[in-house]
């Protein structure tokens, strides 16, 4: 593409168009799509002067979120080119966007008023999910064109319209699918009214005392150790899972319903009525772009210029870790693929050059499939031989070989992923009943990775199997007719003749390096923050405002709340006893299990039962003793020297347990505050087995922590953590650092999803 035309005419004003300028509306500039057009409109057709809708987000303006593209590598190459031949280039390009650009504040959803000139509109902005909730896909691509359209109305300007489409807004269908209008019976104004009542109906649903009921359950076999408010979070967290699900399935049975491949080309073509409805029939000028499936470009702005990956290449970058050995595809059927730069190119056209076609001679679909066919199966040889070539590595840097698909029907590859899926669902089932070691958290890391990967690649085969399997072929007619229309000169920058790509070359030298690289960048983001995890702990800073609060049993202390009642009973009960004991406690051992998974409480309740009839006053005198130092003795080093090292910052150190108070008075010099469970005792000082206050276990201790910050000045922020146990994820989440320590299987899923981290003590 040519780099003559970037700077800007030094009479124009700036902010604003020259007389005889083309003004441009552009919609959805921050998109795959809508930044290429835009660079290509600044970048070598002058005259131009285009105005971005674009929505602020958070504190940014609409204006700052477009200036971000300025980073982007679409327009820093340009700036690069620049500054390959001496100029500035950061400054020229800069210059092109606050001289020729202007930003209208605002969403399609929320259509702010036209009030500027306009001789041209590209709209191309839109939801490109293949499986959004239905009303939010009618919303975006349905409620987006609507609003547009009757924003320009009520303008009363009189632009052409070019609308961005898709190849794909026939529907299901086999043989040549022609150009022009769509032919459905389908009333986009009923299907949008449905759609948006579908939440409400849904949302009731939900709301149905069978339905909560089983949310319920599984929130409390899940958060349950955490306490009922992390119970109830996690209960109406899987009610609106369970909503969108819903309405995700909504859309894509309705789609399927009446014909379409998905929700999202079923609201395209939704799309396409309201423009024809709202601005064609009223006599206005428009005209339909429709590309096939858009990959990365083949020139502009440069070889193999992608921004993230595109409907293809989930399915083409799991082929190449090979995690997807099948794929349900028809060998001999054409995938229709586009580079982006060709769609741009004929926006561009229509946009800037004076073309004849009009009415139904202006759908134009930007195709391959006619003019130059791809075969599935050729374009898995080119996918192959690329990753024969060049591997992916696996975590160990071992190179991955690929298999060799043999394109089986699609029940078959739908079977062995459900038996996959399966399998691993009840492994994970199996390790949750195991006990807590390394071993088992490895597995459980493996297998619930495993599992997500199965599930996200079934939805994938599910999604895209249509396009893979299609008997469509897309004629391009109108798409050739265009071209044939326009100068040599602009089509020496701005072509878009498809039958001069070859696709194998296409694939191994341009397509799969640039994706392979955007997966390479992902997996380097990953693996360092991975090392980042795994650093030790940066020293910590003085700071007299911060807590370090500790729990006691599986982080201060190798021991539990059971092995120190049986040291009690050792310390004071003669060896003849000692039997009678073990089987008693070994009889209540399935239901203190169970009373753990339940509630933590609980379980310090039952356990502190077997305290009855011992008097306080000994207990605190046998702490002083051989007793109380082999509780010292079991005190983790690690343990120790992180408290030591909290200590020497200033930090105040506090311990809370549920243990008996008087069990872990050998420990509190180590502590500013020790906060402990307190037997409650009779007149004589003989405890009743019951407990005085409830213990401070997960959201009662958090709700203690804040208030105890509070009366301190501590600030949690500058706070540290560190627990063991799935209830301890409740109060963990209150302090700026938590740390999970050889964590319970709870604790370690909560850890790794919210980055906690985790050591091995």
């Amino acid at each position: 593409m040519s780099n003559s035309s970037t700077s800007a005419d030094p009479s124009a004003a700036p902010g604003g168009p020259r007389d005889g300028d083309r003004r441009i509306l552009l919609t959805g500039v921050t998109g795959f799509l809508g930044q290429a057009v835009l660079r290509s409109l600044l970048e070598t057709t002058e005259g131009t002067h285009v105005t971005a809708v674009v929505r602020p987000k958070g504190s940014l303006t609409g204006r700052k979120r477009l200036e971000q593209l300025l980073r982007k590598p679409i327009f820093s190459s340009w700036s690069d080119a620049l500054s390959a031949d001496g100029s500035d280039g950061k400054a020229v390009v800069k210059a092109a966007f606050d001289e020729r650009v202007e930003v209208l504040e605002g969403d399609l959803t929320d259509m702010p008023a036209i009030e500027a000139p306009l001789d041209v509109v590209i709209h191309s902005a839109s939801s490109v999910s293949f499986d959004p909730p239905i009303d939010d896909a009618f919303r975006t691509n349905v409620g987006g064109a609507q609003n547009l359209y009757e924003a320009l109305l009520a303008s009363g300007q009189d632009p052409h319209v070019i609308h961005v489409s898709t190849a794909y807004v026939g529907g299901i269908a086999k043989g040549l699918r022609q150009e022009g209008p769509l032919q459905t019976d389908v009333d986009w104004r009923a299907e949008y009214r449905a759609a948006l009542e579908a939440r409400d109906r849904v949302e009731a649903e939900s709301r149905r005392p069978e339905t909560l009921r089983s949310q319920i359950r599984g929130a409390t076999l899940r958060d349950g150790r955490m306490g009922p408010k992390a119970v109830a979070a996690a209960s109406e967290e899987a009610r609106r899972d369970w909503v969108t699900e819903r309405l995700v399935d909504f859309g894509r049975t309705r789609a399927q319903s009446v014909g379409w491949t998905d929700i999202y080309t079923f609201t395209k073509a939704m799309a396409e009525q309201v423009a024809e409805e709202l601005w064609a029939e009223a006599g206005h000028r428009v005209s339909f772009v429709r590309p096939s499936i858009i990959e990365s470009a083949v020139e502009h702005p440069y070889p193999g210029w992608i921004d993230g990956y595109k409907v293809a290449d989930p399915l083409i970058m799991a082929y190449g870790r090979g995690a997807l050995p099948e794929f349900p595809g028809l060998a001999d059927s054409i995938l229709d693929i586009i580079p982006v730069d060709y769609v741009v190119n004929v926006i561009v056209a229509l946009a800037t050059q004076d073309v004849t076609r009009r009415g139904d001679d202006a759908y134009f679909q930007v195709v391959s499939g006619a003019s130059n066919p791809l075969p599935f199966h050729e374009m898995f040889t080119a996918v192959r031989e690329y990753f024969v070539e060049h591997p992916l590595e696996d975590d160990k840097g071992r190179p991955i070989e690929v298999p060799e698909w043999t394109f089986p029907a699609v029940e078959m590859v739908e079977q062995r992923f459900r038996a996959k899926e399966l399998a691993a669902k009840a492994g994970s089932a199996a390790v949750a009943f195991l006990p807590a070691t390394k071993r088992t958290r490895q597995w459980t890391s493996s297998l619930h990775k495993a599992t997500s990967g199965l599930t996200t690649l079934r939805m994938y085969i599910e999604l895209y199997r249509q396009y893979t399997k299609t008997e469509m072929v897309f004629d391009d007619a109108n798409t050739r007719a265009l071209r044939g229309e326009l100068s040599a000169d602009f089509l020496e920058d701005h072509d878009f003749d498809v039958t001069g790509i070859t696709w194998r070359d296409y694939f191994t030298q341009q397509h799969l390096p640039a994706v392979t690289e955007l997966t390479k960048a992902y997996s380097r983001a990953k693996s360092a923050q991975r090392k980042r995890a795994s650093r030790p702990a940066p020293s910590l800073k003085q700071d007299e405002n911060a807590l370090a609060v500790f729990d006691l049993d599986g982080t201060v202390l190798a021991t539990n709340i059971v092995q120190q009642y049986f040291a009690v009973v050792r310390a004071t009960r003669p060896r003849r006893a000692w039997p009678a004991e073990i089987g008693g406690l070994l009889a209540a051992v399935p239901g203190y299990l169970r009373a753990e998974q339940r509630d933590r409480s609980e379980l310090i309740r039952l356990v502190n039962r077997r305290y009855k009839g011992y008097r306080g006053d000994e207990l605190r005198a046998l702490m002083h003793g051989e007793a109380g130092r082999r509780i010292r003795a079991s005190i983790r080093p690690e343990a120790l020297e992180v408290i030591e090292r909290h200590r020497a910052a200033g930090h105040r150190t506090v311990l809370v347990s549920g243990a008996l108070d008087v069990l872990i008075e050998p420990l509190a010099d180590l502590f500013d505050d020790v906060v402990a469970t307190h037997m409650d005792e009779d007149e004589t000082g003989v405890m009743t087995g019951y407990l005085a206050t409830p213990p401070l276990v997960d959201e009662a201790r958090a709700n203690w922590l804040s208030k105890y910050a509070d009366e301190h000045g501590a600030d949690l922020a500058a706070s540290y953590g560190y627990g063991d146990s799935h209830a301890d994820a409740a109060w963990l989440d209150l302090v700026g650092t938590p740390t999970a320590i050889a964590p319970d299987l709870g604790l370690y899923a909560v850890a790794k999803k919210k980055r906690w981290q985790i050591l091995e003590w």
